[in-house]
């Protein structure tokens, strides 16, 4: 394939608008789509510099309805979140340029600096990959914004939660009553609002070092639970029930700070472990594209049913 056959899988307003944001001299000379995310059409470009060398940047556009309507949104808290991780250590993307109208552009769009590494979703190494993950997140909870980011927002009510086929519906009607209560008083914390292992890449060579956190959209200020909470489930769905648990004890041995009580304990972990049963099939998908084949719709399932009945049992 040509530098321009490749570069025309850009699309033509966001190949020119990427182009007035390289240096003297830069050109694009390679594009590959990247992909595991549900919400943007992503593309890493290659870079050639004036010397000879080459460069990596990654273009995220948000094209699908539902993104399209937020897109303002996460854009916006993407890039307060990249300005203020910058110089912090926590190793995000640069930010290069924003489109988040879509003012030169077909979509809102997002040009930054690419990161090496490699996500990991496989179930070999996860005990070792575990305390890494929890400690990322509390190096990420410990960022003191200069401004702080807007208030964290959850979608799932007690009402749209989509009970699993062969259920326990006494559990399941017991957990959906934990999240009808008011969410519980919190110290505020610098969130990402998505950290699980689809976004944070790895050090290709030993896949035992952190390299990268990307996709910061839902950058948010609230407890630090929501992050623990989501990223527990995530690790529930992809590798076992157990490994949920052991997340939330890993954040609390790297310094992190939880909930004091069960009851809010619970009340955290439930409502993300219920925000997932909405939307299964949405989150299995790049699962299965990355190679986790197993991981069909109805196995989440499965799985969801067993991690909200372990939530349950072990808080009550």
């Amino acid at each position: 394939m040509t530098d321009h056959e490749e570069a025309a899988a850009v699309r033509p307003l966001a190949l020119a608008w990427v182009g007035r944001h390289l240096e003297d001299g830069e050109r694009i000379v390679g594009v590959e789509a990247l992909h595991g995310g549900v919400t943007a059409e992503m593309r890493r470009l290659t870079v050639g510099t004036r010397e000879g060398g080459t460069r990596e940047l990654v273009l995220r556009m948000f094209v699908d309805p539902f993104s399209l309507r937020n897109a303002e949104e996460w854009l916006g808290r993407e890039v307060a979140a990249l300005t203020t991780l910058a110089g912090t250590g926590v190793p995000a993307p640069g930010l290069v340029a924003v489109d988040p109208a879509a003012a030169h552009c077909e979509y809102p769009a997002l040009l930054m600096t690419h990161l090496q590494g490699r996500t990991v979703l496989d179930d070999e190494g996860v005990e070792a990959r575990v305390p890494l993950l929890a400690r990322q997140l509390a190096a990420i909870h410990a960022v003191r914004p200069a401004e702080r980011p807007l208030t964290y927002v959850a979608l799932t009510t007690a009402d749209t939660v989509v009970v699993p086929e062969g259920a326990d519906a006494a559990v399941w009607g017991a957990a959906i009553e934990v999240i009808r209560e008011p969410a519980p008083p919190y110290e505020g914390r610098f969130l990402h609002r998505d950290f699980q292992p689809g976004n944070v890449l790895f050090d290709v060579r030993s896949a035992v070092r952190i390299s990268g956190v990307v996709d910061w959209a839902g950058a948010s200020w609230g407890p630090a639970d929501v992050d623990v909470a989501h990223c527990s489930t995530i690790l529930a769905l992809l590798h076992g029930p157990e490994w949920g648990h052991r997340f939330a004890g890993a954040y609390e041995e790297a310094g992190g700070v939880l909930a004091a009580t069960v009851g809010e304990r619970r009340y955290w972990q439930v409502r993300d472990a219920l925000a997932f049963s909405e939307e299964v099939r949405l989150v299995a998908r790049p699962w299965r594209e990355a190679g986790r084949t197993e991981l069909t719709p109805r196995f989440v399932e499965k799985r969801l049913d067993a991690y909200v009945t372990s939530v349950m049992d072990r808080w009550s």
